[in-house]
C-alpha cells in the first residue's frame, strides 16, 4: 500500500492527487490524508502545484463534466477523511467518464458523491435562507453559519441578482466574508466582527415582518418537529421571522 501525504487545503488535494495519478500508483492500492506532523507519520509529502491541479481541472472536464460538478461541491464540504475515496472515484471517473457517478456500490463513489449532494444541497438551501440587512450607512450584510464552505459560489449567486447594492456575506465560523462593490466582488477574512447597526428602516421592517410571521400562525396547527425537518433549527439563528424563539 502506498501512503502520500497533503499540506489540508483544496488545491493541495486536487494537487496530490493529480501527482499520484501521473505516477501511475494503482488508486486501489493507494491511501492519502492531510499532513499532522507527528513523529512516526507515514507517508511522502505532495507539495501543492496550482498548475497540476489546474490541469487536472481541465483533463477531468473535457472527459467528465458531471465529475468536476461533483468535485467542486465535494471540496465544499471541508472534509479530511475521504481523500483516498476522492482518489479513487477521479480515477474511475477518467475510466468510465460521467457513468461513475451512477457506479454507487462502490465504496469510494457511494462516498464522494453523498458528501457532494450534502454540500450542493447546503448551498441551494442557503440561496433561500440567507437574510440581507440593512445597515447604517446604506450597505447590506447577510450573516451564516453553514456547515459547508460555500461563501464563494453563494456571493456569486447574489453577485448577479443583487448587482445595485453594495453589501457583504459573513460567515461567522469560518471568520470569511464576501464583498460586492457594485461592480466587483472580492473575498477575504476577519479575525474580528462586531455587528455593525441597522437602520432605522430595517428595524422597522424587521419589526413587521416579525408581527406578520406571527400572525400568520395558526396555533392548532403549530408542528416543532416538522417545522425543524423542513427547515433545520441551526440554521434560524440569523432568520429574521426565528428571533426571540
Amino acid at each position: 500500500m502506498n501512503h502520500y501525504l497533503y499540506d489540508g487545503t483544496p488545491e493541495g488535494l486536487v494537487s496530490a492527487i493529480a501527482s499520484i495519478l501521473d505516477s501511475g500508483d494503482d488508486p486501489e492500492q493507494t491511501v492519502l490524508a492531510v499532513q499532522q506532523n507527528t513523529l512516526f507519520e507515514e507517508g511522502m509529502l505532495l507539495r501543492t502545484d496550482s498548475a497540476l491541479a489546474e490541469a487536472l481541472f481541465e483533463r477531468l472536464r473535457l472527459r467528465a463534466p458531471d465529475a468536476v460538478q461533483t468535485l467542486w461541491y465535494f471540496t465544499m464540504a471541508e472534509t479530511t477523511e475521504l481523500e483516498t475515496s476522492l482518489l479513487r472515484y477521479i480515477a474511475l471517473a477518467f475510466e468510465h467518464g460521467d457513468r461513475v457517478n451512477g457506479y454507487l456500490t462502490h465504496a469510494s463513489v457511494k462516498a464522494v458523491v453523498a458528501t457532494a449532494r450534502k454540500a450542493g444541497r447546503e448551498l441551494h438551501r442557503m440561496k433561500g435562507l440567507l437574510r440581507f440587512e440593512q445597515l447604517r450607512d446604506g450597505t447590506w450584510l447577510a450573516r451564516m453559519e453553514p456547515d459547508c464552505n460555500v461563501i464563494q459560489p453563494l456571493a456569486r449567486h447574489f453577485s448577479r441578482r443583487l448587482r445595485a447594492q453594495e453589501w457583504f456575506i459573513y460567515d461567522a465560523g469560518r471568520h470569511s466574508a464576501a464583498h460586492w462593490d457594485g461592480h466587483a466582488l472580492s473575498f477575504g477574512t476577519l479575525e474580528q466582527f462586531s455587528r455593525p447597526e441597522l437602520s432605522a428602516e430595517e428595524e422597522a421592517v424587521q419589526q413587521l415582518w416579525q408581527t406578520f410571521f406571527k400572525t400568520i400562525a395558526i396555533p392548532e396547527r403549530k408542528n416543532p418537529r416538522l417545522q425543524k425537518s423542513n427547515m433545520p433549527a441551526k440554521y434560524w439563528k440569523y432568520l429574521t421571522e426565528k428571533q426571540g424563539e
